[in-house]
């Protein structure tokens, strides 16, 4: 089976008698629906509504939450979580010495948990242990992360920069809209109730290799003539992931204009288990 380690990924630890209620009260996931064997996406935010962190979370026994975050955030991390903690009987640990693997395609290992960032069908999972030999490659999990419109920060967006919406939690069960407050819940509530997300991920093809993003040209814009409509992120070969205006893909669309990046011609669609579309059914509006 395809897997392989994320060096760049870390596990902190949230544990004790108030862990639960504490993530609950702070995360946008439903951590009381947490079931053993899933790693659920969730964020934490700003009072504004906008992705501070992103991660995984998942169980780790009767009190015990993982959190697989990406390894620069992981002290910041800690430290936000430690303003809320007040009184509260929970406990923060580092666990450097767990790797985090990834992998897909057959039967998971002994102790894997599902990805539900992805559709069930693929068989996407995390292991924070030693596991399966490492025989797959970086860009074929970002090959798999792009052709399901699977984005993360620091390749695809700047954390405080885009709201839960934007990068799909509200369809991977990475936002839950009927428990109770949590940090920015007001702000994507709102979003959600009146339909206003307008900027959505998608997957970008190409008729020629597309340009990765560097040091020295950090955004590259996707061009509806001259007009911007959204920012390339990861890419692999002339596949990419990209967060866009869909009403300004839209109308382009309508109108018939050309969309290129870096002067490549490219095409975008959004993830089809996303149920959304760029002709305004979906696109934006709130779940019935």
């Amino acid at each position: 089976m395809p897997a392989l380690v994320l060096s760049d990924r870390k596990i902190v630890r949230v544990d004790g008698a108030d862990a639960g209620h504490f993530l609950q009260n702070l995360i946008t996931a439903n951590v009381d629906s947490l079931q053993p064997g899933e790693a659920r996406p969730t964020a934490l935010l700003t009072p504004q509504g906008k992705i501070l962190f992103d991660f995984l979370i998942s169980k780790s026994g009767e009190t015990a939450y993982d959190c697989d975050i990406r390894a620069d955030c992981m002290e910041d991390f800690i430290r936000r979580l430690t303003l809320y903690k007040l009184r509260a009987a929970v406990s923060f640990e580092k666990r450097d010495d767990d790797t985090v693997i990834a992998g897909w395609g057959e039967a998971a290992p002994a102790g894997a948990l599902a990805d539900r960032r992805f559709p069930a069908a693929t068989g996407v999972w995390r292991l924070y242990a030693d596991g399966p030999s490492a025989d797959a490659e970086r860009a074929d999990w970002d090959r798999l992360r792009i052709a399901h419109g699977v984005a993360e920060s620091g390749a695809d967006f700047a954390l405080s920069d885009v709201f839960p919406h934007d990068v799909l939690m509200d369809k991977t069960g990475g936002v839950d809209f009927r428990k109770g407050c949590y940090v920015g819940q007001e702000v994507v509530s709102r979003m959600q109730h009146r339909g206003t997300a307008r900027r959505r991920v998608a997957t970008v093809t190409a008729e020629a290799p597309l340009p990765a993003r560097g040091a020295d040209d950090p955004e590259l814009s996707i061009l509806a003539g001259e007009k911007s409509v959204g920012s390339l992120g990861s890419t692999e070969g002339t596949t990419g992931l990209a967060i866009v205006r869909t009403d300004r893909v839209a109308d382009a669309l309508a109108e018939g204009a050309a969309l290129t990046v870096a002067g490549i011609p490219v095409t975008l669609a959004l993830p089809s288990w996303s149920g959304l579309s760029f002709d305004g059914a979906g696109a934006g509006a709130a779940d019935a």
